[in-house]
């Protein structure tokens, strides 16, 4: 893991990931609750393979900016660059793109590496 890596995933606006199949909105335009997951995914798996085993990371951060709709059929990319580590805390700068290369969200997120079993025991 180091600082400057990044990763992309992908996903194509559906129904079911619209603001109004997840309860955001009414439209049926790709959903902020949507954006943010995509980020999230980006920045969890460029990461969760340089961790030890039994190790894993959870967000704890979102900060973002949705700035531009996106309609059913699109394909979204996000991106996750890790900017810092501090100890256990990650920080990434997260942005997503539609298929014409627009912008349409982009943000800070932040993540802190778990023990799994630590993490559950105290739930």
């Amino acid at each position: 893991m180091k600082i400057g890596s990044e990763y992309t995933c992908n996903t194509q606006v559906a129904p079911a990931n619209c603001a109004s199949a997840v309860g955001s909105g009414g439209l049926d335009v790709f959903s902020t609750p949507s954006m943010i997951a995509l980020m999230e995914k980006a920045a969890f798996t460029l990461v969760q393979e340089s961790l030890a085993e039994g190790e894993s990371t959870v967000g704890t951060q979102m900060n973002v900016d949705h700035v531009k709709a996106s309609k059913i059929g699109d394909t979204i990319t996000a991106k996750a660059v890790l900017t810092a580590i501090d100890g256990r805390k990650l920080t990434f700068d997260v942005s997503a793109t539609d298929s014409a290369g627009n912008t349409i969200g982009h943000g800070v997120h932040t993540r802190f590496i778990i023990q799994i079993e630590k993490f559950l025991s105290r739930l």
